[in-house]
């Protein structure tokens, strides 16, 4: 199945100058959004992990479904101030601006091997991100997965050398 012709380009979004890559139409495909999250997850056994971790907002949605499709557990990866009680969080730098990703205490637990997953990798700060928080939280983080990489931003570059990631699609 050709997914490209799920994802729309939407210039100027967020912001000028951004080219964004619009995956709402592959979500909404009954055929095209089960064949994506094979497709992400073809080439790692649901054994090597214990855990899948999704980054907000778009990762949510494409982790639980990898999570569900390969049995496992799903935890989110969120922006501050919106989970409760008490947090591990980590601070990082963007090619716009900085943020900050946090996961709740404890839903990760030492040890767990996580698969983390994203809808894109641009320029690679939010996965180097996460990646550091999976480790924060005393966990090993195993894999990434994506919908999209854009490797002319060699965001993979970022990444902990030899680092898998997994993409089903790539644009310039």
């Amino acid at each position: 199945m050709d997914l490209t012709r799920y994802v729309q380009d939407v210039p100027n979004f967020p912001r000028p100058g951004i080219l964004f890559k619009d995956i709402t139409p592959l979500l909404a495909d009954a055929r095209a959004f089960p064949y994506a999250v094979e497709a992400m997850t073809a080439t790692i056994s649901p054994g090597a992990i214990d855990l899948v971790a999704g980054i907000e907002a778009r990762g949510f949605i494409l982790g639980a479904a990898v999570a569900h499709h390969m049995g496992r557990g799903f935890v989110p990866l969120r922006k501050p101030g919106k989970l409760p009680g008490l947090t591990v969080g980590i601070d990082y730098t963007l090619e716009y601006g900085s943020d900050r990703l946090e996961v709740r205490d404890g839903t990760i637990w030492p040890g767990a091997r996580v698969l983390i997953v994203d809808d894109v990798i641009a320029t690679g700060g939010t996965m180097a991100a996460a990646i550091e928080l999976v480790k924060r939280a005393e966990a090993q983080p195993v894999a990434a997965a994506v919908l999209i990489e854009l490797p002319a931003l060699n965001g993979r570059f970022r990444l902990p050398s030899g680092f898998p990631l997994e993409r089903v699609l790539a644009f310039k």
